[in-house]
């Protein structure tokens, strides 16, 4: 029995070195930004689509997409199937972070290497769409997840569980959004849905784990937008609250549970999303 576990696992290891992932992800990121920039012509009202376009289309790594779409293609789904909905993600993700990055929020001057959205294309009738957008995402999500977040601001008392719930509302509900409806329109059983939620929650803050541990040992530069700014605007973080070691620790956990939830699922269409983790766990910037 032992021997037939550690076969397994070596077959397992085996089948992630072999994946070339960068390749994967790079061809789905070509495929999400061709889709993207079908979805949103340049039209009247001209000056909205500009500054849609300039948030949606800037570089990102369209993780929640190929989330989506890895999770539709591993339950016998197929890309163009799961694209609207992949695509659909990326833009709650682009307004939530054009939502985070606003005087209002966190006043970040950049994001994704460029110039935040409000400090290039800033104008009412924008941040009057920013706003419809951010309500329609609920309170039970990003929007409510962002509430308790700025309600924690500066407060020394808040817990671990404040701090999962912050990010179970927000990085989190985004990548259960994007597993779940991915599965569902590659008609996913109901247990399958269940795995892949338990999955994508564990990588949405995997996500926010890593993240948080960036932001304080890299710099700008490396990161290519603000270090260190939950520090200065006194956020609480992962490090902030438990340490970077047991962050660390926290992440690695966080990676092995999210892999777990895939067991059960064909070995070699999974190797999509565990390489989602892979990449999660120990990416640079």
């Amino acid at each position: 029995m032992i021997g037939l576990v550690k076969q397994k696992t070596f077959q397992e290891k085996k089948r992630l070195s072999e994946f070339d992932f960068k390749a994967y992800m790079l061809k789905k990121i070509i495929t999400v930004n061709k889709a993207l920039d079908a979805a949103t012509p340049l039209r009247n009202p001209a000056r909205i689509h500009e500054a849609m376009r300039y948030s949606l289309l800037s570089e990102g790594k369209r993780v929640c997409p190929i989330v989506c779409i890895a999770a539709c293609e591993l339950v016998g789904g197929n890309e163009s199937t799961a694209m609207p909905a992949a695509c659909s993600l990326e833009m709650i993700h682009a307004m939530s972070l054009m939502l985070d990055d606003l005087p209002c929020m966190d006043n970040y001057d950049f994001c994704r290497g460029k110039a935040s959205n409000h400090k290039a294309c800033l104008f009412k009738s924008v941040l009057h769409v920013i706003f419809e957008l951010a309500r329609l995402t609920g309170l039970e999500g990003i929007t409510g997840g962002q509430v308790v977040d700025l309600r924690s601001l500066g407060d020394s008392t808040v817990e671990l569980e404040q701090l999962q719930y912050i990010h179970l509302h927000k990085i989190a509900a985004l990548f259960e959004a994007s597993a779940v409806s991915g599965a569902i329109l590659g008609g996913a059983s109901d247990e399958e849905i269940d795995k892949l939620g338990k999955f994508s929650r564990c990588t949405g803050l995997l996500f926010q784990v890593v993240a948080d541990i960036l932001d304080v040992t890299k710099c700008s530069q490396e990161l290519r937008k603000t270090a260190r700014k939950d520090s200065v605007a006194d956020k609480v973080t992962y490090p902030k609250l438990i340490g970077i070691q047991k962050s660390r620790e926290f992440a690695e956990k966080l990676t092995k549970e999210a892999q777990n939830h895939l067991a059960g699922f064909d070995p070699e269409k999974a190797v999509p999303l565990k390489s989602v983790v892979n990449f999660i766990a120990s990416r640079q910037k």
